[in-house]
């Protein structure tokens, strides 16, 4: 089954307030500033789209406030994508299924960037299989869709800052259309 653009908004409406595990940020809050961050870096709509769906997983599967203090791996990368595949392109799900392993690749490339990583970034890295090895980080960054990837996730590790403006969820639902009626039109 597809999700609509009404059923992500109803995720959004209905699950958008719970916390963003560990962070001083909410779902919504967190999906909007990814989007924002996206917007402001200058992605096209499709990257943009990503950004804003990128964690819609955890909504999907709800599994309580800060699932890695409880040495759960919620999987949220993959959980949205079967809803999403029939509405969105690949340059939409792509981004979304490889930002877990972005980040592992980023540990693994970028010395600095391990340190950056919040509490629960760092619980969550464990439960997603570490720091990619070189020869993983290499195989990776060949992967189409990788350069994105690397970029929602950059995205994603700042969106969490508390109270931070951003436009509102009819903006990035008004983005998640037109990349939904460009793939159709496809």
């Amino acid at each position: 089954m597809a999700l609509s653009l009404n059923d992500i908004r109803s995720l959004y409406e209905q699950y958008g307030k719970l916390a963003y595990s560990g962070e001083p940020v909410t779902q919504l809050e967190h999906a909007l500033q990814s989007g924002a961050l996206a917007e402001e870096a200058g992605a096209d709509d499709e990257l943009v789209a990503a950004a804003f769906l990128h964690d819609l997983g955890h909504l999907l599967n709800l599994q309580g406030e800060t699932p890695t203090e409880r040495g759960i791996d919620d999987l949220h990368q993959y959980f949205a994508l079967p809803f999403l595949r029939p509405v969105l392109s690949d340059a939409v799900l792509e981004p979304i299924r490889l930002h877990v392993d972005a980040k592992r690749c980023l540990c693994a490339i970028d010395d600095a960037y391990f340190g950056q990583l919040s509490a629960d970034s760092v619980r969550s890295l464990e439960l997603q299989g570490g720091i990619f090895s070189k020869e993983e980080a290499e195989a990776f960054l060949q992967k189409p869709h990788a350069e994105d990837a690397l970029r929602l996730r950059k995205w994603d590790d700042r969106a969490k800052e508390e109270n931070r403006a951003t436009p509102g969820l009819d903006h990035y639902l008004s983005v998640v259309e037109r990349v939904m009626q460009k793939h159709v039109a496809a």
